[in-house]
């Protein structure tokens, strides 16, 4: 829209005055064919909205990690739990990499916004900046699947065999295994340093990623199925392991477990339902761009896209905003699916439907009053 309406109110005055000469006939074509690329062009300039929006996000994102960390430092710091604190060592890291994935990535973003974006004609001449932000958006990308994934499945150990979850995991474990992931998650990032896929900007030049269209080679196919098939395969363990969390929870509940067990199971439900919560936010943020990833490289290296390049550009914007939002809905899952916010919201529901249920009563009371006057004065 914004193109063509720059196209119509500069026409007239582009335009050179017609004559019937072959002169003039090629100056129009010229001026015409340059207010096409002027208009094409300005259609792959970021809006003067997309800074703004980058900023807010940012911010939300920002206040949004700041305040889950500080509710996880308390719980931490109170906790007695070992398998508790456990927990909240997993998630603690979580939200810290999802902030520093939130400032670092979005910082360059909004940087490369606020000059203009990188023409079309130089997406592939990737300098230092664009292969830094690539390696960062794969490097926080991966991060928090694997963590994710680590997550439930140290919860479905510790739900299914306590006894052995008890002697396997200790806090040191603990974070030699955060060492493991963020270590395995750096070593993808940095394929590329050794010559195993590349990085490029990416349409409409205000982000890089890696090269899934225009001109790919065996490597970036190899590259792109490493990264989406690690990603899909971390949410699939995750949701494997929650089921399993979830169906052993569900099943010692209808058992009836001891009074004893009562606090201990409700800690490891509170835990389970949060990784639920993570687990559907990976899931809706992260796959679109994995799945689309895949789809775009597969297709580019057949040289079969076509003309559905400029679609598959577009599925790949989607994407990435979709996973930016990962960093700023995983904190409001510390947030809101906390037992303290779920018990209120339980009474407050169990309140309101009390209320209901007295004021149906209160409103049939009248009815049943005057039913059993009548049938004494019918006595």
């Amino acid at each position: 829209m914004l193109a063509m309406s720059h196209y119509n109110s500069s026409a007239s005055s582009l335009l050179p005055p017609f004559s019937n000469s072959s002169h003039g006939e090629v100056e129009a074509e010229v001026a015409m064919k340059g207010l096409s690329q002027q208009g094409n062009l300005t259609l792959d300039e970021p809006t003067s909205s997309g800074p703004i929006a980058a900023m807010l996000s940012m911010t939300l994102g920002i206040i949004s990690n700041i305040v889950a960390l500080f509710i996880l430092a308390n719980s931490y710091s109170l906790q007695r739990r070992r398998s508790k604190a456990t927990f909240l060592l997993f998630a603690s890291s979580l939200v810290v990499t999802d902030f520093t994935g939130h400032v670092i990535p979005g910082a360059l973003v909004l940087r490369l916004y606020l000059s203009g974006g990188v023409p079309a004609d130089a997406y592939n001449s990737a300098d230092a900046m664009c292969q830094f932000l690539g390696g960062s958006m794969v490097f926080f990308g991966l991060c928090p699947l694997f963590l994710g994934c680590a997550m439930a499945a140290e919860r479905c150990l510790g739900v299914t065999q306590p006894l052995l979850h008890s002697s396997l995991v200790s806090t040191t474990r603990t974070k030699i295994s955060l060492s493991v992931i963020w270590l395995a998650a750096l070593c993808v990032a940095m394929l590329p340093c050794f010559q195993l896929g590349s990085y490029t900007y990416q349409y409409p030049g205000t982000w890089c990623f890696i090269k899934v269209l225009e001109d790919t080679q065996e490597a970036d196919v190899a590259f792109v199925v490493l990264f989406s098939g690690l990603g899909l395969t971390s949410l699939a363990v995750a949701l494997v392991c929650n089921t399993i969390s979830g169906l052993t929870l569900v099943l010692a509940r209808l058992r009836r477990q001891p009074c004893s067990h009562h606090s201990a199971k409700s800690h490891d439900i509170e835990m389970v339902v949060q990784l639920v919560g993570i687990m559907v936010t990976s899931c809706i943020c992260w796959s679109p761009l994995l799945i689309f990833g895949l789809m775009s490289v597969i297709r580019s290296y057949r040289d079969s896209i076509g003309d559905d390049l400029s679609n598959y550009k577009t599925l790949m914007v989607m994407g990435v905003r979709l996973a930016s939002w990962n960093q700023i809905l995983d904190p409001w899952v510390y947030i809101l699916l906390r037992r303290a916010v779920l018990r209120k919201i339980y009474l407050i529901t169990k309140c309101q439907a009390d209320l209901k249920k007295g004021s149906i009563l209160r409103r049939w009371e009248p009815s049943f009053q005057s039913s059993e006057k009548n049938a004494v004065n019918h006595i």
